[in-house]
């Protein structure tokens, strides 16, 4: 408290301009349901714009129009004689074309928003059920030192902190050369990568609980204590799932993060971020009302009262809750495919990788 209080004279106050960007995007969905009943105009360049020449000395975006979500174009039909200047027209019923394609742009953003919660939903299984199976492994590092199963997840961030130069200083250069991308694929391409690896980590997940229950079945010891009788099974066979998880980490989460900052109007760029945290806490929402649903949904066939009920992990099915989340994953990822596919960029971007290098020295 005393340290946060010694910079309080310090601080900056101003306005966060994307309340008025925010606004700007409600106007457009408004308007085009007022004017739902009018018929769009045959050439695009009919549609409401303000003339850059007379809004020179202001510093105001211009977007090009695109031909997705048509729907929306009604919010720019001129409805009254010419305008003289943009204060002249009601912004309830009157929209820039500038105004509705950042609307578009929000309107397209959110299904792939939403095709990312499956995602987190695996994080926070993949986090939750990894420390009770490491309870019950071998978690000997050396005669006198354990790894403490609670520590397992640091293993993704820890893959993270070492993949990604890698990723930016090697694949990417190498990737640039064939896609002429300045990030070698594109931000939906990176999502799309995350969410294929995401589906094999918890199919791997699946096969190593396999292996952690046949090694408790073989041994005769399904109801052994853990932590005090540990199954003759290293902790470290469950690195593996953490280890493409952790490569599903950097290409989704980073790719996400890049992807809504980029595409973003301008006027909420800072705070575009929040889809990102907002994704995983839905996601880890989800995963609660999820484990709920599969333990009512298995109540009658399992002795324990459903998949995940009981507090005996040897003798639950978690295997067969990994192999659920995977093909759930693999059919979000297919909902993802098709709305990435019908994504248009505000901006696309090709440069040559001695372009970039030029770039990169100055």
């Amino acid at each position: 408290m005393i340290v946060f209080s010694a910079g309080l004279p310090l601080y900056r106050y101003h306005v966060i301009s994307g309340t008025a960007a925010i606004t700007e995007i409600i106007q457009v969905y408004v308007a085009s349901v007022r004017n739902r009943r009018l018929k769009l105009p045959e050439d695009s360049d009919d549609l409401y714009e303000i003339d850059r020449d007379k809004e020179a000395g202001v510093h105001i975006e211009f977007l090009p129009h695109r031909d997705n979500l048509r729907f929306l174009d009604k919010a720019a039909i001129q409805t009254s004689p010419d305008f003289e200047d943009s204060k002249s027209a009601n912004p309830w019923k009157l929209c820039r074309v500038t105004q509705v394609e950042n609307a578009k742009t929000i309107l397209g953003m959110i299904p792939i928003f939403c095709c990312t919660i499956i995602m987190s939903t695996c994080l926070a299984q993949l986090q939750t059920f990894s420390v009770q199976q490491g309870i019950t492994m071998d978690t000997t590092i050396s005669h006198n030192f354990h790894i403490p199963p609670a520590s397992l997840p640091i293993i993704p961030i820890a893959f993270m902190i070492i993949i990604i130069p890698l990723y930016d200083q090697i694949a990417v250069p190498f990737i640039r050369k064939y896609t002429g991308h300045p990030t070698g694929i594109t931000h939906l391409q990176r999502i799309g990568v995350g969410l294929v690896l995401s589906a094999i980590s918890m199919g791997t997940a699946a096969l190593i609980e396999v292996k952690r229950k046949n090694a408790a079945r073989s041994h005769n010891m399904l109801n052994a204590i853990p932590v005090l009788q540990p199954l003759p099974i290293s902790v470290f066979w469950l690195s593996f799932q953490y280890f493409i998880f952790g490569i599903a980490d950097m290409f989704t989460y980073v790719g996400l993060l890049e992807f809504f900052y980029s595409e973003a109007p301008k006027g909420i760029k800072s705070i575009s971020t929040c889809f990102l945290w907002s994704s995983m806490a839905l996601g880890y929402f989800f995963s609660t009302v999820l484990v709920q649903i599969v333990n009512q949904a298995t109540k009658a066939n399992t002795k324990s009262g459903g998949w995940l009920a009981g507090n005996n992990i040897n003798v639950n099915h978690v295997n067969l809750f990994y192999w659920l989340l995977a093909i759930l994953s693999l059919i979000n990822f297919f909902c993802y495919l098709f709305f990435a596919t019908r994504y248009q960029y505000r901006h696309q971007t090709t440069v040559s990788n001695k372009e970039m290098k030029e770039v990169v020295k100055d």
